[in-house]
C-alpha cells in the first residue's frame, strides 16, 4: 500500500489595511502619506479626512496624483465630522485587510512598520493587537525622544488590572485584527487607545515591540494632550483636566461592559476580569469626581476602595494627601 503523503496546511499570509486618518493636518499629511507609500509590504491604504476645513484632502490628492506603486490606495472623506472613534468604526467597515494598521495624518511610519507588526500577529493567533515604541518628533520632524511610550512585550487583562497608571498600548502605534471592531459594539467616546487595548485583552493578548516603528509628532493638537491639557493653570485648569479624564474613563468602562455583554462565548474568567477592569476605571473616575464636587467626608469611601486596589494604590495615596489642602490649592501641585 502506498505510503500516505502528509500535506502541511499553510495559512494564507495576513493582509493589511493602513488607515491613514486625518483631521486638519494640511501641514503634515504629505509626510504621513509618503511614509505609508514607502511600506515594504503591499497594503490597502485608505486615506480618510474627517471633513476638515483646511487643505488636508487637496494636499493628499496631489501626493497621490499619478501614483502607480504596489499599494492599493483610496482617498475619501467623511460626509460630516465624526470624531476619531466613529471615524475608525466607519473605516473598519470599509477595509478589506485582516489587520488594520493605524497611521495618524501627523505621524510618520518607518518603512518596515507594517511588515514588523504583521509578523507578530502572524506568529501568534492569540495576539489580537500589537503596538510598538515610538520616537517622539517635533512639528518639523526632528527627534525629541527616542524609543519611548512602549509597553512590555506581552500584556493581558491581569497586567492592565494591576499595573496602575491605566496605561495601555499607544493608539497611534497600533495594528489590530479587524474583528476587534467589526465583531464588537461600536466605539463610543473620544479616545481609542484604552478601549481597543482592553478589547484585545478580553479576547486574547496585546503585544508591543520595543523597537520604534513610528515618528509620533508632538504638538498642541495631540488628542491625548488635549485630554490631559496643562496649559490652563490653577484651579480652573485642574478642574477642566479632571472632568475630561473622568469622562474618558467612564467611556472606557462603558465600552468594556458593552463588549462583555456582546461576547457571551468567552470564558467566565475573561468576562470577570473585564468587568473588574471596567470597575477600576469607574472607581478612578469616581475618585476624581469626589475631589471636585463632594464634601471631604464623602472622599473617604472611594479613596479607601482605591487604596485597597493594587492598580490604583499610588494614585489613591496621592489623592488622600489632598484631604489636608484647601481646594483652592488644587492645580498648584498637579
Amino acid at each position: 500500500m502506498a505510503a500516505r503523503t502528509r500535506t502541511a496546511i499553510v495559512n494564507p499570509p495576513l493582509t493589511a489595511t493602513v488607515l491613514l486618518i486625518a483631521y486638519r493636518m494640511a501641514s503634515t499629511i504629505a509626510d504621513a502619506l509618503h511614509s505609508a507609500l514607502a511600506q515594504t509590504v503591499p497594503c490597502e491604504i485608505i486615506v480618510s479626512d474627517d471633513s476638515s476645513n483646511d487643505d488636508t484632502l487637496a494636499i493628499a490628492r496631489s501626493v497621490l496624483e499619478g501614483y502607480a506603486g504596489p499599494h492599493r490606495v483610496r482617498l475619501r472623506s467623511t460626509s460630516r465630522n465624526l470624531g476619531l472613534c466613529a471615524h475608525i468604526d466607519e473605516l473598519a467597515a470599509e477595509a478589506s485587510g485582516d489587520v488594520l494598521v493605524f497611521l495618524a495624518g501627523d505621524d510618520v511610519a518607518y518603512p518596515r512598520r507594517v511588515e514588523r507588526l504583521l509578523s507578530v500577529l502572524a506568529a501568534d493567533p492569540a495576539v489580537q493587537l500589537v503596538g510598538s515604541a515610538v520616537d517622539d518628533i517635533d512639528v518639523h520632524g526632528r527627534i525629541l525622544a527616542r524609543q519611548v511610550r512602549g509597553l512590555p512585550a506581552r500584556v493581558d487583562q491581569r497586567w492592565f488590572l494591576h499595573r496602575g497608571k491605566l496605561a495601555t498600548v499607544l493608539g497611534a502605534s497600533m495594528a489590530l485584527r479587524r474583528e476587534l471592531l467589526t465583531a464588537m459594539p461600536p466605539l463610543v467616546g473620544k479616545v481609542e487607545d484604552n478601549m481597543l487595548s482592553l478589547r484585545a485583552a478580553l479576547v486574547g493578548d496585546c503585544a508591543c515591540l520595543d523597537e520604534p516603528l513610528l515618528g509620533y509628532r508632538r504638538h498642541d493638537n495631540n488628542l491625548g494632550d488635549w485630554v490631559f491639557d496643562r496649559r490652563t493653570g490653577g484651579r480652573a485648569g485642574f478642574e477642566q483636566r479632571q472632568r475630561r479624564v473622568l469622562a474618558m474613563y467612564r467611556e472606557i468602562a462603558d465600552d468594556q461592559e458593552r463588549c462583555v455583554a456582546a461576547r457571551t462565548d468567552l470564558p467566565d474568567a475573561r468576562r470577570r476580569l473585564a468587568l473588574e477592569l471596567a470597575a477600576m476605571y469607574r472607581l478612578e473616575a469616581e475618585m476624581r469626581e469626589a475631589i471636585l464636587d463632594r464634601p471631604r467626608s464623602q472622599w473617604i469611601a472611594p479613596l479607601w476602595r482605591g487604596l485597597r486596589h493594587k492598580g490604583l494604590r499610588r494614585k489613591s495615596a496621592e489623592r488622600a494627601l489632598k484631604l489636608l489642602l484647601p481646594r483652592r490649592w488644587f492645580g498648584r501641585f498637579g
